[in-house]
């Protein structure tokens, strides 16, 4: 049962990875051709800033909410 787990944990780590490299690419995308790029049509790095302007206005309940982000990104790197 615990390599099950350990399984199912890989392919979480691997799709969180993925996620994030499709989200890079993504962003880097928008920076280089805009947001009418066909290959991605929705405006990903408005919805980046959106976020990061939400999580400022916050203070510090989105300082902290990006710590726990970065410490648990950092984890995985880490494993």
């Amino acid at each position: 049962m615990k390599e099950k787990m350990k399984a199912v944990i890989g392919w979480i780590k691997l799709c969180t990875e993925l996620g994030l490299s499709l989200l890079c690419l993504a962003i880097i995308a928008g920076l280089l051709f805009g947001s009418g790029q066909p290959f991605f049509p929705v405006d990903v790095l408005g919805n980046v800033l959106a976020v990061v302007k939400q999580l400022g206005s916050e203070g510090l309940v989105g300082l902290v909410a990006v710590w726990v982000l970065y410490s648990i990104f950092n984890r995985q790197l880490e494993e």
